[in-house]
């Protein structure tokens, strides 16, 4: 934890700071869509949500980084009461040192859930 700041509400480090040579992945808000079909993946916000963290896994990896490289995350919830849910099924996928995270509120057209995220790819 970083003095002087206050501890975090949920999994999330209030800075990171990236090593020396490593370029920047920004990964487009990502959805619990199937990348075959096309198609909405789940019906629930938890099958959503983990739905969308594998789709942001995927776009990662295929950019040469880990969720372990993710610096920082921004979170699209079409219901605000839903972030300790988020935040429990975010920590089965993220782990200490959490990336910086910003959660927000927004109307999403049918889905429940957006993650975006930057990764630091070294």
């Amino acid at each position: 934890m970083l003095p002087d700041l206050p501890p975090p509400a949920g999994a999330y480090s209030p800075g990171v700071r990236t090593a020396n040579g490593a370029s920047l992945l920004f990964v487009s808000g990502q959805t619990p869509r199937d990348p075959a079909t096309g198609q909405i993946v789940g019906t629930t916000f938890e099958e959503q949500t983990r739905y969308t963290l594998a789709n942001l896994e995927r776009v990662i990896r295929t950019g040469g980084a880990t969720l372990a490289d993710v610096v920082s995350v921004t979170v699209y919830l079409v219901d605000e009461n839903d972030w300790g849910e988020f935040d429990r099924i975010y920590r089965t996928v993220f782990t200490p040192p959490y990336p910086t995270r910003a959660v927000v509120g927004a109307s999403l057209r049918g889905i429940l859930v957006e993650i975006s995220a930057i990764a630091a790819v070294r």
